[in-house]
């Protein structure tokens, strides 16, 4: 019965967004009548008949990489860590950390099963690493220095290689000073298509949300600016980037749909993702589609986190306006006197509605996590002040230095009760595995990382199906990682 419900709630929403493309007549004059309204006027093309506007995406377009290797099957990279000077401010030069030379880095694109080479050299003034954030990878891949691998040192080269086993939205970024490397660029996109994917979802869109800390002369301010404090609240950048821009343009069509997959790369940024509150379909997030779609009028994108929608203008012809970042409650003082800002321009081009394509309801089946017999663990994520100039965060009130590792074994399943009794959220993301959140209210979907809201709890299970190995979990506001809200999970064979 829920699935017709919601079926009947996702086709009444095809028709009422077809006739509100429709829509816009006024009448002729105050007190007209009905009959001297205008009639509606039907678009003669359907979304899928036309074409993105002309330049549609080119002010956020992202660098694409040069494939080594001429087999369709794998994909295979030079990726240099490096310094990049830019100008991120109007007039200012900013000394990006980047990989590749580009804010942000190169955007990563393959399929399911294909294989993944990358020839990492680090050029940059400290060591650093690539995570492969949400990718089943094997655990000497995972980019962790100090657990999985070594820090690929100064000048030294590292090679990555796995196998793409997920479609999704993923990223990399480093896991070494990671608060700090990640604020000043360190981050890019890597997408996984499945090629079974419907068409009627529209054309990809890929947006790296991110923000960067600058003085007034578009230098980095310090990592530690704001001391104990920034820890605890952690620090968010003064400036607002979409893929490496203040304030890019985008061109969309009144009607022709887009499929945007937004990454949230800030190291403690939280972004609701609204605009004027029209009806987002949302696919999917961390690992790919969901079981099926839900249509929002704004969806909540935390630290480390991705989602996946279907954005169909509604603008009339000719309208110019912004995607806003709105100011999310995340905890104590994290909305007190903070207002909207502008992040994207949207223009909607000077040429006619097309009506929009109908998007599945459905969209893959997933099986829940059986969790009978399962292991229960508890990860309790505190905080602690040991004194009055320093703050220390930890899992069961241990910090991360004096932690030990949790246990499992390969074909275990355990059930995660993840608990938050401090003054602020925290994005809570595991390393190596997917999990299902236990919450019959959400959409069942895998993810990697979710946000646990003040005072509350979530249980979380996970099945250990493969890859032995120790595997690190940790609150994604990087600051909070820093200062000891990490943990590592070791699972034998």
């Amino acid at each position: 019965m829920k699935y017709l419900v919601n079926c009947a709630a996702q086709f009444s929403f095809t028709i009422f967004l077809s006739l509100a493309l429709l829509s816009g007549c006024t009448s002729t004059g105050q007190g007209s009548s009905s009959s001297q309204m205008p009639a509606l006027e039907i678009p003669s093309l359907r979304a899928s008949q036309v074409s993105q506007p002309e330049g549609w995406n080119d002010d956020v377009a992202l660098t694409i990489p040069v494939d080594l290797n001429p087999d369709p099957n794998i994909l295979e990279i030079n990726l240099e860590a490096k310094i990049t000077n830019m100008e991120i401010m109007p007039g200012k030069i900013t000394p990006v950390w980047t990989y590749g030379g580009s804010l942000p880095g190169p955007l990563i694109r393959a399929k399911v099963g294909d294989m993944v080479i990358i020839h990492f050299k680090n050029n940059l003034p400290d060591s650093t690493s690539i995570h492969w954030h949400g990718l089943r990878v094997p655990n000497n891949m995972d980019g962790v220095p100090g657990v999985t691998q070594d820090p690929v040192d100064v000048g030294d080269e590292f090679t990555y290689d796995f196998v793409l086993q997920d479609a999704g939205t993923f990223w990399y970024h480093p896991h070494i000073n990671s608060a700090a490397q990640v604020g000043w660029g360190m981050y890019g996109p890597l997408i996984v298509e499945d090629p079974n994917d419907p068409k009627e979802f529209g054309d990809d869109l890929v947006l790296v949300y991110s923000d960067m800390s600058l003085d007034e002369d578009g230098q980095f301010l310090p990592p530690d600016v704001g001391g104990a404090f920034s820890d605890l609240f952690g620090r968010e950048g003064n400036i607002i980037l979409v893929n490496g821009k203040v304030q890019p343009k985008l061109k969309v069509r009144k009607g022709k749909q887009q499929r945007w997959r937004v990454i949230n790369a800030a190291r403690t940024r939280y972004y609701t993702i609204r605009y004027k509150r029209q009806p987002l379909i949302r696919l999917g997030g961390d690992s790919g589609l969901a079981e099926h779609t839900e249509t929002l009028d704004q969806i909540k994108l935390v630290p480390s986190e991705r989602t996946d929608f279907v954005f169909t203008p509604h603008d009339e012809p000719g309208t110019v306006d912004w995607l806003r970042w709105y100011p999310t409650e995340r905890g104590y003082g994290s909305t007190f006197n903070r207002f909207s800002e502008e992040m994207m321009e949207i223009e909607t081009v000077d040429e006619p509605a097309v009506l929009p394509e109908t998007i599945p309801y459905a969209l893959r089946t997933i099986e829940p996590i059986d969790i009978t017999g399962a292991k229960d663990v508890l990860i309790d994520l505190t905080i602690t002040f040991p004194d009055d100039n320093s703050v220390e965060m930890g899992i069961n009130g241990i910090p991360f230095w004096d932690s030990s590792p949790l246990l499992g074994r390969i074909g275990e399943t355990q059930v995660w009760t993840v608990r938050n009794d401090t003054d602020f959220n925290h994005p809570f993301h595991l390393h190596g595995y997917f999990f299902q959140v236990l919450d019959e209210n959400r959409v069942p979907e895998w993810k990697d990382s979710v946000d646990i809201p003040v005072r509350t709890e979530l249980k979380l299970a996970v099945r250990f199906d493969e890859r032995p190995g120790t595997w690190m979990y940790h609150c994604h506001i990087l600051d909070h990682a820093e200062v000891g809200m990490m943990g590592t999970l070791r699972i034998d064979p």
